[in-house]
């Protein structure tokens, strides 16, 4: 017997374009996937993006859902996947600024002058493709949204992702060793 919080009429009202109650569902299952996620990976920062994207993910394929009974357990499967991506390293939430391999005191923050490198010479090192990548994902753009505008698969674009940072990374080395050596 589904829970009364989850009813099925409430989800088929929800999927009929009731806002207030799709909306009213989502923050049921909140307390559900915040418990799911804190029992996996503890009481970490990482919980509150978690338990958003799957949110997210829930609400995007709500017209998917063909048994109106079975949100919650949709909903843990949307967990699962997102647990999965944390898991792999794929995760999409947003790029900490804390470079951990900057030393104690030193920040990426442009006030500090001190890490200040060129950025503009590490982006030359990308292909064409990648440095728009990269441009969209700091203008903003989700995964997703970047590969409808490519014409690509999300996958794709989490790859270039990936590569344009070890390029980046690489090059940006270089370039402090320049400066360290010739500075």
């Amino acid at each position: 017997m589904p829970e009364p919080a989850f009813d099925p009429n409430r989800v088929r009202q929800a999927q009929d374009g009731d806002d207030q109650v799709r909306n009213d569902l989502l923050r049921r299952l909140e307390p559900v996937l915040r418990g799911y996620f804190i029992k996996r990976i503890g009481a970490e920062t990482d919980v509150d993006d978690l338990v958003q994207n799957t949110l997210v993910r829930v609400h995007e394929s709500f017209d998917d859902l063909e048994k109106p009974g079975s949100l919650k357990s949709f909903a843990m499967k949307a967990a699962l996947f997102e647990l999965q991506d944390y898991y792999r390293g794929r995760y999409d939430m947003k790029e900490s600024l804390r470079d951990p391999e900057l030393p104690p005191g030193r920040t990426t923050e442009p006030e500090d002058r001190s890490a200040q490198v060129d950025v503009e010479k590490a982006l030359d090192a990308l292909t064409p493709k990648a440095r728009r990548i990269m441009e969209l994902r700091e203008y903003g753009y989700l995964y997703r949204e970047i590969a409808q505008m490519l014409d690509t698969t999300e996958a794709a674009v989490k790859m270039q992702v990936k590569r344009a940072f070890e390029t980046m990374k690489e090059a940006l080395s270089a370039l402090l060793i320049l400066v360290w050596f010739f500075g």
